[in-house]
């Protein structure tokens, strides 16, 4: 069973937040709204929308972001996506910038499909693309497995975090009992949307042999693309990342 000490200290190594004032003004070159959700438990979460500035929108990307800081470094990321004729929306996890709250993966998944429930006022499933990144990758998933949407996008995964403490110690088990699971090789088993992975042979963070698990849960159709030489925060900078995304966001319009 696990200690109170242990799970503390997993959590601490698990979610980096950097904390904002509610006072924050978020600073951005292009138009952005600023959006506020009331949790049934009582927290508050904060989200950015960025809106394309194309004449024919293609849809609308909900990005679950790392595990670091909060929406004022994550917010930049929407360029790879308003730029090809997406919205982009991005929550903040509770405990994470403007985001009341204390980390938790509960309640992280129930927040998720609120945001997503959100979004489906405003879009169609088919006009929806889920994007994960790394710890994101746990509630895109999540989602995947139970709501309708065009696509499920994962940039930097791991199968589960007993797989991933694994992957650090090259062995099949984890060195101690997980404090928290995010299942993405359960729930991609489950899902049956389009899945488009990318992962990078010298990321350090989450290793490459913790994501190339995920390959076992793979459709016909569905993608692995690994990055030669690309790390857990540059996959964007590299052609074959930018070359696939484009394909894959326009595939099914």
């Amino acid at each position: 069973m696990l200690s109170v000490f242990s799970t503390f200290l997993q959590k601490k190594a698990l979610f980096r937040p950097t904390l904002l004032t509610t006072a924050h003004r978020f600073d951005f070159e292009e138009p952005f709204t600023e959006h506020f959700f009331d949790t049934p438990d009582g927290a508050r979460l904060n989200a950015l929308f960025f809106p394309s500035p194309a004449n024919v929108k293609c849809g609308v990307v909900l990005y679950f972001h790392g595990n670091r800081d909060n929406l004022q470094r994550w917010g930049a990321l929407h360029r790879d996506f308003t730029g090809r004729g997406y919205d982009f929306f991005v929550p903040d996890y509770r405990g994470y910038g403007k985001s009341s709250g204390e980390p938790d993966e509960q309640h992280y998944l129930a927040d998720a499909m609120l945001v997503y429930n959100w979004l489906r006022e405003r879009y169609s499933a088919e006009e929806i693309i889920l994007y994960g990144r790394s710890l994101g990758t746990g509630m895109a998933s999540y989602l995947a497995a139970r709501v309708p949407a065009r696509m499920v996008i994962l940039e930097t995964p791991f199968d589960n975090i007993g797989g991933l403490l694994a992957s650090h110690i090259r062995r099949h088990q984890p060195p101690f009992e997980p404090a928290f699971q995010f299942p993405n090789d359960e729930n991609l088993k489950a899902t049956r949307l389009p899945l488009l992975i990318f992962h990078g042979t010298r990321d350090r963070v989450v290793p490459y042999a913790s994501a190339e698990n995920l390959k076992q849960v793979l459709k016909p159709g569905d993608e692995f693309v690994t990055i030669e030489g690309g790390s857990h925060n540059n996959l964007n900078t590299f052609e074959l990342y930018q070359e696939k995304l484009g394909k894959w966001l326009y595939r099914l319009l």
